[in-house]
């Protein structure tokens, strides 16, 4: 995954009413219950069947680090789905994005004026127009540069020209060397 797709998920994280559940067992038997089968978890994990029964009663509670980290990212992305679409939907029809970042930013400008890209630590609230395409076309597989793109582009419109106000005649701001960026909706 690139750092938008992480930001999304860190902010899909925050927006959970509920902690999933922590312990090994609990973890397993949630996979369980949504994916209904040993054969199932044990080859979302990529483990054996046997290891997965080891897990869930309990004969078996520490695995290795990296399955660790697989069954907890397994976890995750299956909690609270209805939570995660309302808070999606609603950030694209009604909220909007904030993106907050510390990269370099560059741009197209007219002749005479300066085009050097530099570090900015910027916040930004997007129109919900600009967070509807980042969520579809994260759904649509999209490749990091172009979600990088999406959010270069709201912030193009929303910060830089400020809605029209001033430098229309800017184009093409690009997003390089993020230093960090947060979304939250």
């Amino acid at each position: 995954m690139g750092e938008i797709d992480d930001a999304i998920e860190r902010a899909d994280q925050e927006s959970f009413t509920r902690l999933p559940p922590r312990t090994l067992k609990g973890q397993i038997n949630f996979l369980m219950r949504q994916l209904k089968t040993t054969r199932a978890v044990a080859a979302e994990l990529g483990v054996s069947q046997r290891s997965v029964e080891r897990y869930r009663t309990g004969e078996r509670k520490r695995p290795p680090k990296d399955i660790q980290q697989r069954i907890d990212a397994a976890v995750r992305s299956r909690w609270q789905p209805q939570v995660r679409r309302r808070r999606h939907k609603e950030a694209a029809t009604r909220r909007g994005i904030t993106v907050e970042t510390r990269a370099r930013f560059g741009y197209t400008a007219p002749v005479g004026t300066t085009d050097d890209g530099r570090f900015r630590r910027l916040t930004v609230h997007l129109p919900p127009a600009y967070a509807q395409q980042l969520f579809d076309a994260r759904e649509a597989g999209a490749t990091d540069q172009q979600l990088r793109q999406i959010i270069a582009d709201g912030f193009r419109t929303t910060y830089f020209q400020d809605g029209g106000a001033r430098a229309t005649d800017l184009s093409d701001v690009a997003i390089n060397d993020i230093d960090y960026i947060d979304l939250d909706y």
